[in-house]
């Protein structure tokens, strides 16, 4: 069983929370429901918001999976954004966004999410 490992589900996004150091916190929970809303409202319905990693410097990393490669015209405000929010260094709080093509994933609900996390490496692949 992994302690340093949190599941949330937020609307359609499947969040893993992940803490280098220990259990996921409250301000990681706040972190991942604010970056949902600042997803959900600047980019396309495809973008999903996937893992919030915390490590051990007090720094975030966030995951975003999308099949529509305008969304990374996004990343820059909403780094800087959060950043404000929390009270971090903008080097404090990371936004990494993945774009894959239609003809890797499968659009239907529950698949998409899953299939992205996987190509970008969150969770194994289902054999």
């Amino acid at each position: 069983m992994e302690f340093d490992t949190d599941w949330i589900t937020l609307g359609p996004h499947r969040i893993r929370l992940r803490c280098v150091r220990g259990f996921p916190t409250e301000k990681m929970r706040s972190i991942a429901e604010l970056a949902r809303i600042g997803v959900e409202h600047n980019m396309s319905a495809a973008a999903r918001l996937l893992e919030v990693v915390a490590d051990r410097s007090n720094s975030y990393s966030i995951n975003i999976g999308t099949t529509f490669p305008k969304d990374k015209d996004v990343v820059p405000h909403l780094e800087l954004a959060l950043a404000t929010i929390f009270g971090l260094k903008a080097e404090q709080l990371n936004i990494e966004m993945t774009v894959v093509s239609q003809t890797e994933v499968d659009l239907h609900f529950g698949v998409y999410e899953r299939m992205l996390a996987e190509k970008i490496g969150i969770v194994p692949l289902i054999q």
